[in-house]
């Protein structure tokens, strides 16, 4: 998309267990009607450096937020219906929930709030300090020295020991293993589990497999936007392509190429948008 700049760092080694890369955002012109807030492994945190952003959940009429925490979810939210142009999106691990609120990411499953109702004044003061400066890198060096300061000294409050491992377990292998034999290995019955793991995090061990996969094959498209659709359905351990399909109309609200289509050029590097189409 003409206009549209796209802003990303790795963060620090010590941030990596909290924290995905630091991503900036900003289009030249007027943002898209539409844009799918995907189901993914991590939770999202938007602070934006003009107005407020407008996010929906299906059928839910359009919220605006300055600040927002959004939990882990398995359906896409409608990103769109206001004039946000600017802003700075966190990819917080269910580690980092922990770390960061307190909370278990499961108090914040499918649901959006306000950033300040979880971290009070910090957060308004955090979005003042981010538009104060132009330069994407000192926004990031802002957000990197904050997040080290806080959690240098302060010991992280952790999830319990099998659900850390059955959640790294199901990340390893996209959601490659079943729920049956992750609760053998975990040794819980496979009841216990699920509702040991839906607490913990928001998804049943099921659900979260099926996001994780899903999550594979949305990168798969952003790296190589052309790739056989049947081909990336066996890669990725569909039964086949209507599979593949099926699963993206749930957990993305459309087909694959409709997604392509409509946002592949929002999504990936400005100079790779043409070979997109």
């Amino acid at each position: 998309m003409a206009g549209f700049e796209h802003h990303e760092r790795r963060v620090h080694p010590a941030l990596r267990p909290y924290l995905g890369d630091f991503i900036g955002y900003a289009y030249g012109g007027e943002p898209p009607e539409l844009h799918r807030g995907l189901p993914s492994q991590y939770l999202t945190i938007v602070i934006t450096l003009d107005e407020p952003l407008g996010l929906a959940v299906a059928g839910e009429p359009v919220e605006k937020f300055s600040t927002l925490a959004s939990g882990l979810h398995s359906t896409a939210v409608r990103i769109g219906g206001s004039p946000n142009r600017s802003g700075v999106q966190l990819a917080l691990t269910p580690a980092g929930c922990r770390a960061l609120f307190g909370l278990p990411a499961g108090e914040l499953a499918a649901t959006t709030v306000n950033l300040d109702e979880l971290v009070g004044q910090a957060a308004a003061e955090l979005g003042e300090r981010l538009r104060e400066t132009s330069e994407w890198e000192q926004r990031f060096d802002i957000l990197e020295q904050l997040f080290l300061e806080a959690w240098r000294d302060e010991p992280v409050p952790e999830a319990r020991a099998e659900l850390s491992w059955a959640w790294q377990r199901l990340r390893e292998t996209a959601g490659g293993v079943g729920v049956q034999e992750l609760a053998r290995e975990v040794g819980w019955s496979r009841r216990h589990l699920s509702e040991r793991f839906r607490a913990e995090y928001g998804l049943s061990p099921k659900v979260a497999g099926r996001v994780l996969r899903f999550e594979q094959a949305v990168a798969t498209l952003k790296r190589r936007p052309t790739t056989r659709l049947a081909d990336l359905a066996a890669d990725l351990g569909y039964a086949d392509q209507a599979h593949l399909t099926r699963e993206w109309h749930s957990l993305a609200g459309c087909s694959p190429r409709q997604w392509m289509t409509e946002e592949l050029p929002i999504v990936q590097d400005p100079e790779a948008a043409p070979a997109a189409g």
